[in-house]
């Protein structure tokens, strides 16, 4: 923290602007050393940019923005120069060359503001998920989540858990008096309220569904049709299609938005039970367990023969002695594209139903673990008689909201968290 550090902000040069940032106590000397002066704060002023030896490096816009109001909390000065290659390269050699100063590592702008309490873990976890979104569901998801709208609920809980053992604590403080305190009579009924609230958001779908897709899994006996429809779904040859039995040996996978959803598509090896060739019963078995991973099976094959929950789907609908069904939930053909619209229309509805909706944060493994913990000990502290145990669950509890807003994190953590980012942000 007693670094500055510097990097570009922008994207990958060359481009029209190359934004170079630089935070820490030496910025503002930075700035001087290249664009001569300190332009007044928060205004936008013309310089020259040069090197130690007074070479003209380029002409660019500088900010200066002084802390603690700004996004790392610290001193900081933005070079908005053009975004050739050469330049970057100069104004960052011109930076490196500097006392004090030095590249920034990957996330490490986030983790300043972090430490200086600019953000907290649970908004620094939605930032990168943001960074990483690539489809709108994720974004607007990752956008409540850096936003703060979990951030707030947990403070809210937070204090509605502090007024608890606020309680609690007067009736241990009151143990050896004669004038013996006791529990609010809503005392039962906030823990109840606070732990149903709780689990509202431990019931909501997890962020790793949003993030890995809906997974979509094709199953069926060979010459089903399932790779031609795997090609059909992901708009792209991605798997070898074949008359030929047993041209799929392994799980091929692809992710795919359709209609702003995320999907992970697979296609599988044809399931059947006489098996000669052994690498052909390995992509068999991995077929299985495709299956068990699904959120959704598509099943080409007899109908009334696939997985529990599967949709019946009759395939290769133009092709004479294909296998038909009585009631199946659609009937295509990939190749000439009948029902295939149907079907995407369907599987949007059926995945949106199942993941996040739009703009709602979503709670990855951590929380979620985090979030179940200090529901537990609500629990826990409910069923309590004793004061002091009462008081001891509603602790854990708290610990749990201070560790999923980052107050009580470890150093592994956050190198892993913030090694998510790229270098610049």
């Amino acid at each position: 923290m007693t670094d500055t550090i510097f990097a570009l902000s922008s994207g990958a040069p060359p481009a029209a602007i190359g934004v170079v940032r630089v935070s820490g106590p030496r910025a503002r000397d930075a700035m001087l050393a290249l664009a001569g002066r300190v332009p007044a704060p928060r205004r936008a002023a013309l310089g020259r940019l040069r090197d130690r030896q007074g070479a003209v490096i380029d002409e660019a816009l500088v900010l200066w923005l002084p802390g603690p109001g700004t996004e790392t909390g610290e001193d900081t000065v933005e070079l908005q120069c053009h975004g050739g290659r050469a330049v970057i390269a100069a104004v960052e050699t011109a930076l490196a060359a500097l006392p004090g100063l030095r590249r920034a590592k990957p996330g490490e702008f986030t983790r300043r503001a972090f430490i200086n309490g600019k953000i907290d873990l649970a908004e620094a976890e939605g930032l990168a998920d943001l960074l990483e979104a690539e489809t709108e569901l994720q974004r607007l998801s990752a956008m409540a989540m850096a936003g703060g709208a979990f951030s707030r609920e947990v403070e809210g809980w937070r204090e509605e858990l502090l007024s608890l053992s606020a309680a609690v604590e007067a009736v241990l403080d009151f143990a050896d008096e004669d004038d013996v305190a006791t529990l609010p009579a809503d005392f039962a009924l906030k823990v109840a309220n606070l732990s149903s609230a709780i689990k509202s958001w431990l019931d909501r779908p997890r962020a790793e569904l949003l993030k890995e897709g809906f997974r979509v899994v094709i199953a069926g006996p060979p010459n089903a049709g399932k790779s031609t429809l795997f090609n059909c779904l992901v708009e792209a040859e991605a798997a070898i299609a074949t008359p030929i039995a047993g041209t799929t040996r392994d799980v091929l996978t692809r992710p795919v938005a359709i209609a702003g959803v995320p999907f992970l598509f697979a296609d599988t090896a044809g399931l059947h039970d006489t098996v000669d060739d052994v690498v052909e019963a390995i992509g068999i078995e991995r077929a299985l367990e495709a299956l068990d991973r699904a959120d959704l099976v598509l099943w080409l094959g007899p109908e009334g023969t696939g997985p529990a929950g599967a949709w019946e789907v009759e395939a290769q609908t133009d092709r004479v002695g294909h296998i038909s069904k009585l009631a199946p939930r659609h009937r295509i053909s990939a190749r000439t594209g009948d029902g295939i619209e149907e079907l995407r229309a369907d599987l949007v509805e059926t995945a949106s139903a199942a993941l996040p909706r739009p703009g709602e944060a979503a709670l990855n493994e951590r929380q979620h673990d985090l979030l179940g913990d200090a529901r537990a000990a609500l629990v826990q502290a409910a069923e309590q008689n004793d004061p002091l145990l009462m008081a001891e669950s509603l602790r854990v509890a708290r610990v749990a909201f201070d560790t999923l807003l980052g107050r009580t994190a470890t150093e592994d953590l956050l190198d892993t968290l913030f090694g998510r980012f790229c270098i610049g942000k």
